[in-house]
């Protein structure tokens, strides 16, 4: 038995934690346990290259190896450790400091007992989550505090390096063979040999006709690349660093720091391509890198709780991470991009119309439309169809998303959300507007239209402008929307005829509350004309051709991975419609 009178807290930049106890003879011990590089050189005495070799071979091996030493203190050196360690305790100023100043003092002069491994298996799953993001397009990077040896066996376990990966070494053994300049250099030029004649996918580091290159660093390399250079100059190998690690298919940083790990996040945020960062973790250590990272996600499990109460997104298992982002994050993309642009597009149909009668009103500021549709357009007549699409669209099923990880890539870097496609959405959205206006102006100019008396005046010619729009830009949404439900259906048709109801009530009944009736019978009158139902119908079509021509277009010439599973599966689903008729259709000849 044991009596426990000082702990010396373990902290990263030691990597390594002491205790002080006393036995039951009364003889003062100092046990000491920690990674191999901070022990090792505190030993005096002990099988020390028999141990290294043993440690080194369990490294290899996969195994998480930590040294465990000690000394004998005489009452004198405990006297003396302990007034310095109070005293450290005790300072008002720089205490973290000076309690790691009196660590250094009192762990030294070690007698090496022995090293301990143990097995860290990966979680069910680890290999083929990895697998996925990186046929997604999302390059993976390890950052861990274990030794080289382990992390690489781990790397090879998980397949973040394969058999054909070409290991280069960024390390401190290197670093003492040549000068880093002279490293840093020839990596350059090994990853950088076939740049001309062969291509890379530069996104995810993938490569298949080249070959690929996996990069191991560690933390003391990794502090002098981050130092500038030794001459003065401005300049630093940064920029060097990342133009390898960007021609890697894989990176490993071993023996990292926490803070370490949150410099490589920063570093990488802030290059000159600004990629979106996701930092992953489970343990205490994990924190700063996930709290730099544009997005961080901790894992709930043996290592506590810090990792995630720190994070955005918490999940119990790692594999976990693969139906977050290529499932659930592609799903929330979609969504997004459809309803922040649908709302721009359905806004620019509505207004420009209004902005073309100032022309034609002698800009007396007279509304195009009445002032109930002018309040209910965005609140009742489209809001409720894209919201519902906002929060159920599936364009291709999860089971699909999570089969086919490189359907991915179709919205990576913003794609969905870039110019093209903005200005596409405003092109069509004035093209709308135009023929909405334009289009019932033609036919109000027509006499044979007018001839009747049946549609005349200025509520009339708006009331037929407001109608192709609000049936214009929901059937838009419905010709984008690919995973119907009945809601999708009472959405959608419930929005259409909740607008004609409306109409039909709002014009058709006197209302007592009204100071003004200038839309009574409006609607009806305006129905009761053949060519307006003709006209509407013409307009809703007209104003539908383009986008329904590039849909058609784009699917036939320049598919996307995601269209070619789409019209795959509607192939399918007629196939299997043809044989279930079939099937029916011989039972009941035999019947």
């Amino acid at each position: 038995r044991f009596e426990l009178l000082e702990v010396l807290s373990f902290d990263s930049v030691r990597r390594r934690m002491s205790v002080i106890v006393k036995s039951s003879t009364g003889d003062i011990f100092l046990f000491c346990k920690g990674a191999d590089s901070s022990i090792f050189p505190r030993v005096k005495e002990g099988k020390v290259d028999q141990i290294r070799s043993r440690v080194e071979r369990n490294a290899v091996e996969g195994l998480r190896t930590l040294c465990v030493a000690y000394k004998k203190l005489t009452a004198e050196e405990y006297s003396n450790a302990q007034k310095l360690l109070q005293n450290a305790k005790l300072a008002l100023q720089d205490r973290e400091k000076k309690l790691a100043e009196v660590y250094e003092k009192i762990e030294r002069d070690f007698i090496l007992l022995g090293a301990t491994a143990v097995e860290d298996r990966l979680q069910e799953k680890a290999a083929d989550t990895i697998e996925a993001l990186q046929k997604a397009g999302i390059k993976v990077w390890v950052l861990t505090g274990d030794k080289m040896e382990t992390a690489a066996a781990t790397c090879y376990a998980c397949k973040l390096f394969r058999r054909n990966t070409q290991i280069l070494e960024l390390t401190t053994k290197k670093i003492e063979e040549q000068s880093l300049h002279d490293v840093l250099f020839d990596l350059s030029k090994t990853v950088l040999r076939h740049n001309g004649s062969l291509t890379r996918d530069t996104f995810s580091g993938l490569s298949t006709d080249m070959q690929d290159y996996g990069l191991i660093i560690d933390g003391a390399a990794l502090s002098l690349i981050m130092k500038p250079r030794q001459d003065g100059s401005s300049g630093n190998y940064r920029e060097l660093f990342l133009e390898i690690c960007r021609n890697c298919s894989a990176v490993l940083c071993c023996r990292m720091a926490p803070l370490q790990k949150a410099q490589i996040v920063k570093l990488i945020k802030l290059s000159k391509e600004h990629p979106i960062t996701l930092a992953i973790g489970d343990g205490a250590n994990d924190v700063s890198m996930i709290l730099e990272a544009h997005v961080g996600i901790g894992i709930i499990g043996k290592e506590g709780r810090q990792a995630a109460r720190n994070s955005d997104y918490a999940i119990p298992k790692f594999k976990h991470l693969k139906k977050m982002l290529l499932v659930h994050g592609h799903f929330y993309y979609v969504r997004i991009s459809e309803l922040v642009q649908y709302f721009f597009y359905k806004n620019v149909c509505f207004i420009f119309p209004q902005f073309l009668y100032q022309f034609f009103c002698g800009f007396s500021q007279q509304t195009l439309y009445d002032t109930a549709y002018l309040t209910l357009y965005n609140i009742s007549f489209t809001s409720l169809p894209i919201l519902l699409y906002g929060l159920m669209e599936q364009h291709v099923s999860a089971d699909t998303l999570k089969r086919e990880p490189s359907l991915y890539r179709d919205v990576a870097k913003n794609a969905l959300l870039r110019w093209r496609a903005f200005i596409y959405w405003t092109f069509l959205g004035v093209f709308d507007a135009v023929v909405f206006f334009f289009g019932a102006y033609f036919l109000f100019e027509n006499t044979v239209v007018t001839s009747n008396g049946q549609m005349f005046g200025n509520w009339t010619f708006g009331t037929l402008v407001f109608t192709v729009l609000v049936f214009t830009v929901t059937l838009k949404l419905a010709l984008d929307t690919h995973y119907w439900t009945w809601i999708n259906h009472f959405m959608i048709w419930g929005s259409l005829v909740f607008y004609i109801i409306f109409s039909l009530l709002w014009g058709g009944i006197i209302w007592p509350f009204l100071n003004y009736q200038r839309m009574y019978y409006v609607f009806m009158q305006m129905l009761s004309s053949g060519p307006a139902w003709l006209g509407i119908i013409l307009l809703i079509t007209v104003s539908l051709l383009p986008d329904v021509l590039k849909k058609v277009l784009c699917r036939q010439l320049w598919p996307t991975a995601t269209e070619r599973i789409q019209t795959k599966h509607q192939c399918l689903s007629v196939e299997q419609s043809t044989i279930f008729m079939l099937s029916q259709t011989s039972s009941s000849l035999s019947f």
